[in-house]
């Protein structure tokens, strides 16, 4: 038992691990290269076994037998690249250290000078020592990782050649003659080898049906097929229905279900397939080569379960709700048997290759073999395509409009039915490792495309599920953090963007693994060229620009939880006025963001110095072009510091007259009294005549006057008016108001009142209760305001010629 638990332990990792199958394939028949040495033995030794590497990949390079080799080889000469880069990162800071302490000391005593102690001596010596061993170990790790960098071009150059010469090498042609004869001459040696290599796969299989193994076979012979029928459609029934409770109902669940779908049938197949190979290597029964046959042909059936399960998740026939992809009901019923078809042939293929590796057929044979595995997989394709397309022609002559796809669908059906055509025509030509290449790739790049596609709509679904502003997860970010919905959205955007991004380049380097390259090659590549470049003395480092763009959100996210906290908690609870409040807030604001910009800096390794030379080469452009914004920036930390103006006060400009709402880095924003905002640069405030209404606490001041008749009994209208004042609930005892009669003209007498209220604002309001008060107390005493005089102007009809105004008289 603990054998099956040891076992059984390694099944539950392999379905994690299948995805990369296809490398395993390639890299199992590799050269074997000497463990990596650990970063924590002594740096001479780690060196010495790193060039001991180096050595055996050139020598296994230039042997006969490098060809099966190649992709072993250029794995391990990047193991020795990155080991090499890795100890050079680990002794620069040994090398830094120890200069600093050289830098402490200071230069040697010069002629004449009086000499330094024995022990300070001593230390120079030994800290000069250790530099230079330091010096030569990290040029010499610099060396072995050029060299291991050139290896790997020469290996991927010989690699690209041996692939090339491949495909551009002809044989006889399936319709010649040539092809049957020389498969027909080498038939009965094949046969031979056949025979042989059926009887050793009996014999093993033989043994195992042995009393002590029989038990253990059976039992997971029949967990095999349990694992298959029913387990598969419980699995599957489970899933749904926990998708259906848990899950909310649109895009999610949808993409989820495909996902889980597509794993199911991978694991259950697989897994089953995994199952038949425990019992029968139960006591390690298997021979060496049939054990390598044997999980060979697992891991191509974890391959081919996993084309098809991800074929089906995608038509999903059953269920037309749940299918991603936008196919017509009639496309996806005519194509459901093909991801099988497909899922077969590439079982098929495996089995085949690995079988040809157990026996060595001969050439004639194996080339047999690819022409029928070529024509085979191409022509599954070509039908295909060609039941889609008679599918789109049946529902455009029912009337049906067929679904509209996208361009890049569109190209790539273009590219299949290229593929198809090309592979047939290479084929009958005589070219079959072309067709049978050619064949091959159409499956592979269908499996990565259509993962792509799943995976990419799995992950944009998955952030639009938590982040949406509309779904539950994203109403409590709102309203536990105070998360804008602008800012829910635009989160997920970027976050899908990005994974969206690393998925394609991951799709991408897993199409390179047929010709020699795989995703670290393409990830390695990307970080060679962004490492090494440099702009003037600035080193551009794709990791240091990530880790100072995380440092710089996390600054920013603890500097607004600080600003919001001495907004809302800490400063309204002092006696401090708004304004001050304000200003010390955006004050510490600038100063907080520029020390998490400096951080950022540092974390990516960019000194101002780095950065000297843009300065110089902007000076020009930065004195005039920016001298506004400089000019406006230093006025805006004036305003803040000296506060002659400040957020709430009532200022009055030339052209602009309203309360200020915010003082910002380079304008305050003047809210008119229309509501709506002027944005005023902050050097007019400083260079211009300002007028601050309500600046130190100034009151306002109400002035009411009244013209009345010439014969108004003085006193009494005085009364009046400064009974209204007094009694009014705006108006304040001191200063006191008063009453004067300030002009009397040969039509009226004018009185005017003035009283003062808290602020200037009050003033218009105060004013109006005021006005509407006097009014109502004059009409009750029966005093009548003086009217302006009238001029009448009458009438005396035509002027005649006995008028005394006529003209003439």
């Amino acid at each position: 038992m603990p054998i099956l638990i040891r076992k059984l332990f390694v099944l539950a990792l392999l379905p994690g691990l299948f995805v990369f199958g296809t490398a395993l394939l390639h890299a199992q028949d590799a050269a074997t290269v000497p463990a990596s040495a650990s970063s924590t033995q002594d740096p001479a030794k780690t060196l010495s076994e790193l060039s001991k590497q180096l050595d055996s990949i050139k020598t296994a390079l230039n042997s006969n037998n490098a060809t099966a080799q190649l992709t072993g080889l250029r794995s391990a000469a990047g193991t020795v690249q990155q080991q090499s880069d890795d100890l050079v990162k680990a002794l620069q800071p040994e090398m830094d250290g120890v200069q600093s302490r050289l830098t402490v000391l200071g230069p040697p005593p010069a002629a004449g000078a009086p000499p330094e102690t024995p022990a300070v001596s001593q230390q120079r010596r030994q800290l000069e020592r250790a530099k230079a061993k330091l010096d030569g170990e990290i040029k010499q790790a610099q060396l072995l990782n050029q060299d291991a960098t050139k290896l790997t071009s020469q290996i991927v150059e010989t690699h690209n050649q041996q692939f090339q010469a491949q495909l551009g090498s002809r044989t006889y042609s399936p319709l010649g003659f040539g092809f049957w004869s020389s498969l027909a001459k080498t038939y009965p040696d094949d046969s031979a080898r056949i025979r042989r290599g059926a009887a050793w796969l009996l014999e093993d299989a033989g043994s195992v049906w042995q009393p002590g193994s029989r038990l253990p076979l059976l039992l997971c012979l029949i967990a095999a097929v349990l694992l298959v029928v029913p387990g598969r459609w419980l699995v599957e029934r489970l899933m749904r229905a926990i998708a259906s409770r848990y899950m909310p109902d649109g895009h999610l669940r949808r993409s989820a279900l495909a996902a889980i779908f597509t794993l199911t049938v991978t694991l259950s197949i697989g897994v089953a397939a995994w199952l038949v190979y425990l019992g029968f290597d139960w006591n390690n029964s298997l021979s060496e080569e049939v054990d390598t046959f044997a999980q060979a042909v697992v891991r191509s059936v974890f391959f081919s379960a996993f084309f098809a399960g991800l074929g089906r998740a995608l038509l999903s026939v059953r269920h037309p709700s749940w299918r991603l992809p936008v196919l017509g009901k009639s496309t996806a019923r005519s194509l459901r048997w093909f991801p099988w078809l497909l899922g077969g042939a590439f079982l098929l293929l495996g089995l085949l290759e690995r079988f040809n590796n157990l026996v060595g057929v001969s050439l004639p044979a194996t080339v047999c073999m690819r022409a029928f595995l070529a024509l085979l997989i191409s022509g599954l394709v070509g039908a295909a395509l060609l039941r889609i397309k008679r599918t789109r022609k049946v529902q455009v002559q029912e009337g049906d409009k067929p679904a509209t796809q996208a361009l890049w669908i569109g190209a790539l059906f273009g590219l299949a039915s290229a593929g198809v055509a090309v592979a047939w025509l290479a084929v009958l030509a005589g070219y079959i490792a072309l067709g049978f290449f050619i064949s091959w790739q159409m499956l592979w790049v269908g499996m990565i495309v259509a993962s792509f596609y799943m995976l990419s709509h799995l992950q944009h679904d998955l952030f639009e599920a938590l982040l949406s502003p509309r779904a539950r997860s994203g109403q409590r970010l709102q309203s536990t953090f105070n998360v804008a919905p602008t800012t829910l959205e635009q989160t997920f955007t970027v976050l899908s963007a990005l994974c969206r991004v690393l998925l394609l380049l991951v799709a991408v380097g897993t199409l390179l693994m047929p010709f020699g390259g795989g995703p670290h090659d393409l990830f390695s590549h990307i970080g060679h060229v962004f490492g090494g470049l440099q702009v003037g003395e600035l080193t551009i480092k794709p990791g240091a620009i990530f880790n100072a763009i995380l440092v710089f959100a996390l600054g920013i996210g603890v500097v607004r939880i600080v600003k919001r906290w001495l907004a809302e908690e800490l400063l309204p609870k002092t006696t401090l006025d708004l304004g001050m409040q304000n200003s010390i807030v955006t004050l510490l604001n600038y100063v907080a963001v520029v020390i998490v910009f400096a951080l950022a800096l540092k974390t990516a390794n960019v000194s101002l110095q780095s950065l000297t030379w843009i300065a110089s080469a902007l000076s020009v452009g930065i004195g005039f072009g920016l001298q506004a914004i400089v000019s406006n920036f230093i006025s805006g930390l004036i305003l803040l510091a000296e506060q002659p103006v400040k957020v709430g006060d009532w200022v009055s400009m030339p052209g602009v007259e309203g309360d200020i709402r915010r003082i910002n880095v380079r304008a305050t924003e003047i809210q008119l009294w229309d509501r709506s905002t002027m944005i005023v640069p902050n050097s007019q405030f400083i260079t211009q005549n300002l007028r601050n209404v309500t600046h130190g606490n100034a009151l306002g001041r109400v002035k009411v006057s009244l013209p009345m008749p010439l014969g108004t009994d003085a006193a009494k209208m005085r009364e009046i008016m400064m009974d209204a004042l007094t009694e009014h609930e705006g108006t304040l005892e001191t200063p006191a108001p008063y009453v004067r009669l300030d002009d009397v003209t040969s039509s009226a007498m004018t009185f005017t009142g003035v009283a003062y209220v808290r602020s200037p604002r009050d003033a218009s309001a105060v004013k109006s209760d005021l006005l509407f008060d006097m009014l109502a107390r004059l009409d009750k005493a029966q005093l009548p305001l003086s009217t302006p005089q009238s001029m009448i102007v009458r009438n005396l009809g035509p002027l005649g010629e006995d008028s005394p105004a006529a003209p003439g008289q």
